[in-house]
């Protein structure tokens, strides 16, 4: 596989780095994209990476904001994952979103760059997110249907093993944690064939919930994260408004 030398990442929370939180990494969240950026500077002193991605934005914001800075930096690999928060939208356009996402896959590829894309997460084990599942898996099927005629490789996160364990999430539910970025950084590390430093560590199994703890921390969830969100969904205000990206253009990395 040639080097990379210089590695995007572009998206909304997920490649942001979300849920894992990091006081020294910009955004104070380093996430998978940063770990993997990590593992690829190692003996590559030419290395430069960038995290464009910002939490909390739509496909069109992605395309507009990142895709043309992703561009310009001529990179060797590309990350993208967008959609989600389409998805999560009241009512979304599934064949428009694709739609516009396949124009933007297609200037990444016109670049050269590896360009690697994710289907959405299968949510249907989640009692909150799983009546997103159908949309999501037109979403994912149309996605595939584009990532073959482009030439993008698909990581199928809808198919990943292990994601249905809520230690793999943060507080809130919907981000993944830092052992889920740390698991999500091994996985593309594997995907792209890079040999990496990544240990997971293997989970026991979960000691059962008593039903009044499982009853407060519903009830907390809904009071902290599930009002405040759908109260800013109603509002049309996002909360990456006043996110701006950990980077403006490639970053020298040191192992």
């Amino acid at each position: 596989m040639p080097r990379i030398d210089t590695y995007i990442a572009l998206g909304d929370s997920f490649t942001e780095g979300v849920g894992d939180a990091d006081p020294s990494s910009p955004n104070g969240v380093k996430g998978w994209a940063d770990r993997v950026a990590d593992e690829l500077s190692v003996g590559n002193p030419n290395f430069r990476y960038a995290n464009l991605a910002v939490r909390g934005k739509l496909i069109d914001q992605v395309i507009a904001d990142q895709v043309p800075a992703a561009v310009a930096a001529a990179p060797d690999l590309v990350t993208i994952y967008a959609g989600g928060n389409d998805m999560m939208r009241p009512k979304v356009d599934i064949d428009a979103v694709v739609a516009r996402y396949d124009a933007a896959l297609a200037e990444l590829v016109a670049t050269g760059a590896r360009v690697v894309a994710f289907t959405a997460y299968d949510a249907g084990w989640s009692p909150i997110f799983r009546t997103l599942r159908g949309r999501t898996a037109i979403y994912n099927e149309l996605l595939r249907e584009v990532a073959d005629s482009r030439g993008v490789e698909l990581i199928d996160y809808w198919r990943f093993d292990g994601y249905d364990d809520p230690r793999m999430w943060d507080w809130d539910r919907l981000h993944m944690s830092t052992r889920g970025h740390t698991r999500m950084a091994a996985e593309v590390l594997d995907f792209l064939g890079i040999e990496h430093s990544i240990v997971l560590d293997e989970l026991p199994p979960l000691p059962p919930l008593d039903p009044a703890v499982k009853r407060r921390e519903n009830t907390e969830w809904v009071k902290s994260f599930a009002a405040p969100w759908v109260t800013r969904r109603l509002r049309g205000a996002s909360s990456g408004d006043t996110v701006s990206p950990k980077h403006t253009e490639p970053i020298s990395i040191r192992a």
